[in-house]
């Protein structure tokens, strides 16, 4: 899985990402820094995408 790759993260978290990315750009941040800053609060508040088991 290449890096940035968000097909392991569920249909929430993906939801979660889009909703705080939405607010940054409201605040007139980037759009590149504000789906940073999104996804970057989902993995500190979930700690990533799903964990596969091997």
């Amino acid at each position: 899985m290449p890096r940035g790759d968000k097909s392991s993260y569920s249909s929430k978290q993906k939801r979660q990402a889009k909703h705080i990315e939405d607010s940054e750009l409201k605040q007139g941040r980037s759009k590149k820094v504000a789906q940073r800053i999104g996804w970057a609060t989902v993995n500190k508040q979930t700690g990533g995408g799903s964990k596969k088991k091997s």
